[in-house]
């Protein structure tokens, strides 16, 4: 079988409550550190090392290559979290109710904040990583952010994208915390 693994950043360094999606802000150092040791021994060699380009992801990322040095990292754009556009860089309790409610009315296809990303966008770009996943031949990690891994749980359950926002997978994923999804080789 083969797997690819989905691990979160560790903690950003801002203030609680913050609405950072997109947003390039750097991650606690000595909880990134964790994370790439807890991981890095249980990675198998020749595992593909893939990166969203943001701060957070990327020391990540080089954490865990540094622990590995037969790991190489390759940055993905498409692995990056959504764009929530002008709430970027506001708390989440400072966007107008009116707003919010607007966006998760038209799930899919509404922007996130003025000049955001819809989730049909969102989901696309990382449909496209994870179809280039599953035809290739390998395991893969992907060092990325909660919006992609809750992207790819539904992937994996077969929907391209969630009409409402009732649809789009719950629950707390924790920093530096994992995924894993097995799927057959190809052939």
């Amino acid at each position: 079988m083969r797997r690819l693994w989905l691990l979160r950043h560790a903690p950003v360094i801002a203030e609680p409550g913050l609405c950072y999606g997109a947003t390039d802000l750097e991650a606690e150092a000595e909880a990134t550190l964790a994370a790439a040791q807890r991981i890095a021994p249980l990675l198998p060699a020749g595992i593909a090392l893939r990166s969203s380009p943001l701060r957070r992801c990327a020391a990540l990322a080089g954490a865990i290559a540094a622990l590995r040095p037969d790991l190489v990292v390759q940055h993905d754009a498409r692995l990056v979290e959504m764009s929530f556009g002008a709430w970027e860089g506001r708390p989440w309790s400072a966007i107008a109710r009116e707003e919010f409610e607007a966006w998760t009315g038209n799930f899919a296809d509404g922007i996130a904040g003025a000049n955001g990303e819809s989730v049909r966008a969102f989901m696309r770009r990382t449909a496209e990583a994870h179809d280039e996943w599953l035809a290739g031949e390998g395991d893969a990690l992907w060092v990325t952010h909660a919006g992609v891994l809750r992207a790819v749980t539904l992937l994996q359950r077969g929907v391209r994208c969630p009409e409402a926002a009732a649809d789009w997978p719950a629950g707390e994923l924790a920093f530096g915390g994992w995924l894993t999804f097995e799927h057959p080789p190809v052939g």
